[in-house]
C-alpha cells in the first residue's frame, strides 16, 4: 500500500512528545513490512539542525488563506537507516521560530492559521508530488481539516479519488480550539460549522472536525479507545466518538528497540539480555545507587518513576506514598523528571531529609533514563489517564517490573500477578481505584514478590520476552489502512 503520515512532528526533524517518536517509527515499520511509506511535516527552524540532509524539491505552491494566498515551498529528505522519504512544507513565516507550538507557556496566537495552511499545503503536496496514495493517516488536531478538504473539496479531482483517511489520535485533551471567526480562514462554507461537524460550543475544533469527515479514527490503545467514548476521558468529544465507534479503533504504540534495548545500549553499566540479566542487571543497579548518592543496597528495593511531575501521572499518590514508607519501609525511590512546582519542592526535601532512601533529579536526561530503566526493581506508572505509554513496555524490556493503574494503554499491556481470568501471562503490577491506598498495597505486593526469586524471575523473564516492537503495531495499521481504503471507496461510490 502507499501510505503518506502527516503530522506536526517526527524525530528527527521536530519533537515535543510521543507524537514525534510515532511518526518517526511507524513509517520506518510500514516500509520494512514492503509497504510505501512517507512522512509530510511543517519544516521548522529545529529542523535545519536534526542531522537529517535537507533538500529543496524546487515545487511551489500557493494556497487560499482567509481571503489571501500563501505561498510554500517542499523540501526533501528522509529518515535515517530507512527507504522513507519525508516531505517538509517550508514556509517562514509560520514554522521560522524558536517552538513549535508556542513559547513562554503559551500557544502562538496564530496556530490556526498556521495548521490551515499546514493541511492546504498537504492536500496540494499530493498532487504535486504524483504520490497516488491509498490512505493519508493524519495525527492530532494539526492535521484534522484534511480529512474535511479531501471529502469536501478534493476527492472528485484527478489523483485524488479513492484516497482513504485515518484520524488517530494520541491525546484527546488537545483538540485545537479556536475563535468562531478562523473559519474563514479554512476557506469551508460556513454551513459546515455546526455542532454536528466543526463547531464545538461556538469554537471551532480542529481535533472534531477530523474525527466526523475520516473514514476511520483510531487511537493508541484499544482500553483508550473504549474510554474515550465516555466522559471525562472523551473531554467533550465523547459524543462525536459514541457515533462514529463503528469505525472507531485501538493500536498500540510499538517500542523502537534500536535506542531501547538492553543489549546494546550504550548508556547502561552492563548490557544484558534475558539469559543474562540476573548476572548484569545487578551491576546496572549498583552503578545508579552509586550516581545517585544512594547506598550500595542489592536487596533492597529500587522503585523509580520517570516523567512529568504532574497530577495525571499520579504524582499525588506517589507523593502520599513515599511520604507514608520513607521511615518505616526498606524501599529506594528515584524518580527523574519535571513538572508543578509542588512537587519540585516536597521531592527536594525528601531527598534532603532521607538521602539514604530518595534521590530525585528534577530534569530531563535520556542517558539517565536508561541507567534508571536497567538499574531499578519496580517502575511506577500510576496515572489517572495513559492513551498509551511507553515507559511501562521499555521497563518490561530491561527487565524493571511495572506498577501501574489499570487505564489506557497500561491496561492493554501489564497483566497483574493477582489478575484474576487474564488472557496474558503476569508481566507486573496492577490496581483499578485511584488512591494512595490502592497504590501502596499493589506496591507492598510488588517488594514481597520481590523478596520471593521464583516469581520475581518468571515476572521479569515474561516481560523480557514479550513483544511489543513497531512490526507488530505495524502490520495491525496496515489492516486497517485496507479498511481504511475500502470505506473510502465504498463512501465514493
Amino acid at each position: 500500500m502507499n501510505i503518506l503520515l502527516a503530522t506536526s512532528e517526527a524525530v528527527p526533524f521536530a519533537k515535543t512528545g510521543g507524537l514525534a517518536d510515532v511518526c518517526g517509527a511507524l513509517p520506518r515499520a510500514l516500509a520494512d513490512l514492503g509497504h510505501q511509506a512517507a512522512v509530510i511535516m511543517p519544516a521548522y527552524r529545529q529542523s535545519r539542525y536534526c542531522g537529517q540532509k535537507i533538500e529543496p524539491l524546487g515545487i511551489d505552491f500557493i494556497v487560499p488563506i482567509g481571503s489571501k494566498m500563501v505561498a510554500g515551498h517542499l523540501l526533501q529528505s528522509g529518515l535515517p537507516n530507512a527507504n522513507v522519504p519525508v516531505y517538509l512544507v517550508q514556509q517562514d513565516q509560520y514554522f521560522d521560530r524558536d517552538e513549535l507550538y508556542g513559547s513562554e507557556g503559551k500557544d502562538y496566537i496564530d496556530n490556526c492559521e498556521r495548521f490551515v495552511f499546514f493541511c492546504r499545503a498537504v492536500m496540494e503536496a499530493i498532487r504535486l508530488l504524483n504520490l497516488k496514495l491509498d490512505v493519508i493517516h493524519c495525527n492530532d488536531w494539526q492535521t484534522g481539516l484534511i480529512p474535511a478538504y479531501l471529502k469536501i473539496e478534493y476527492q472528485l479531482r484527478p489523483g485524488y479519488q479513492g484516497i482513504g483517511s485515518l484520524m488517530t489520535i494520541h491525546n484527546i485533551s488537545y483538540q485545537g480550539q479556536f475563535w468562531h471567526w478562523d473559519m474563514l480562514l479554512t476557506g469551508l462554507d460556513w454551513k459546515y460549522f455546526n455542532w454536528h461537524q466543526m463547531e464545538f460550543h461556538g469554537k471551532l475544533n480542529l481535533l472534531k472536525t477530523g474525527l466526523v469527515f475520516a473514514d476511520s479514527i483510531s487511537t493508541v490503545s484499544p482500553r483508550y479507545a473504549i474510554e474515550i467514548q465516555s466522559s471525562p476521558f472523551g473531554c467533550g468529544l465523547e459524543g462525536v466518538l459514541q457515533h462514529r465507534r463503528d469505525v472507531l479503533h485501538g493500536i498500540l504504540n510499538g517500542t523502537d528497540n534500536g535506542d531501547w534495548n538492553p543489549a546494546t545500549d550504550p548508556y547502561i553499566a552492563a548490557n544484558y539480555d534475558i539469559n543474562t540479566v540476573w548476572e548484569k542487571k545487578p551491576l546496572c543497579k549498583a552503578a545508579l545507587q552509586s550516581e545517585m548518592g544512594l547506598p550500595e543496597a542489592p536487596r533492597t528495593p529500587l522503585v523509580a518513576f520517570i516523567g512529568r511531575l504532574t497530577d495525571q501521572k499520579g504524582l499525588d499518590l506517589i507523593a502520599e506514598v513515599i511520604q507514608r514508607w520513607v521511615q518505616t519501609m526498606d524501599v529506594q525511590w528515584v524518580i527523574l523528571g519535571t513538572g508543578q512546582p509542588k512537587y519540585h519542592r516536597l521531592l527536594e526535601t525528601l531527598a534532603e531529609r532521607f538521602r539514604h532512601r530518595v534521590a530525585a533529579r528534577l530534569e530531563f536526561s535520556e542517558p539517565l533514563a536508561h541507567r534508571i530503566e536497567a538499574g531499578a526493581d519496580i517502575f511506577l506508572m500510576p496515572s489517572r489517564f495513559e492513551p498509551c505509554g511507553l515507559s511501562q513496555l521499555y521497563s518490561l524490556k530491561y527487565g524493571t517490573v511495572p506498577v501501574v493503574r489499570a487505564t489506557g494503554g497500561l491496561a492493554d499491556t501489564i497483566t497483574g500477578l493477582h489478575e484474576t481470568g487474564a488472557s496474558s501471562p503476569p508481566n507486573g503490577f496492577s490496581f483499578q481505584e485511584y488512591s494512595a491506598i490502592a497504590l501502596a498495597e499493589t506496591l507492598r505486593q510488588a517488594c514481597e514478590a520481590y523478596n520471593q526469586p521464583e516469581v520475581w524471575r518468571r515476572l521479569v523473564e515474561t516481560g523480557m520476552s514479550q513483544d511489543w516492537s513497531w512490526a507488530r503495531s505495524a502490520k495491525q495499521y496496515v489492516e486497517l489502512y485496507a479498511l481504511t481504503a475500502q470505506r473510502a471507496r465504498q463512501a465514493s461510490a
